[in-house]
């Protein structure tokens, strides 16, 4: 099952990489567009994955693989608290509130919406 969750996390970690250069290429930097979109598109995408495997529509490998593999690599906590603080350190404070704030709801958002589109 290790297997797996590696397979997943390293497609999901590359995928995270190209995506996070095309939106940065579509957005520039003055704002943490990449990660925020990003995501995102993987709290929408664990909350269907979560609701297929609530209701047992989807096997426990392809749980493992894409639930926590993929979108625990795709995703990425660390660098939204590290764009965050980055804000701050910048002086642009209202700019890091909002980057918190917008990502916390809206994530969670998307991430019960997944669910509910699955269930």
């Amino acid at each position: 099952m290790i297997i797996l969750v590696g397979v997943g996390g390293a497609v999901g970690a590359a995928c995270r990489y190209l995506a996070g250069i095309w939106i940065g290429r579509k957005t520039g930097n003055s704002f943490p567009f990449p990660t925020f979109f990003i995501n995102i598109m993987g709290s929408l995408l664990l909350g269907i994955l979560t609701g297929l495997k609530i209701t047992e529509h989807i096997p426990e490998w392809v749980w493992l693989m894409l639930g926590v593999g993929f979108c625990g690599a795709f995703t990425t906590f660390s660098t939204f608290g590290y764009e965050a603080i980055q804000l701050f350190l910048s002086g642009r404070s209202k700019k890091a509130y909002l980057y918190i704030v917008a990502s916390t709801v809206i994530c969670t958002i998307s991430a019960f919406t997944g669910i509910l589109i699955s269930t």
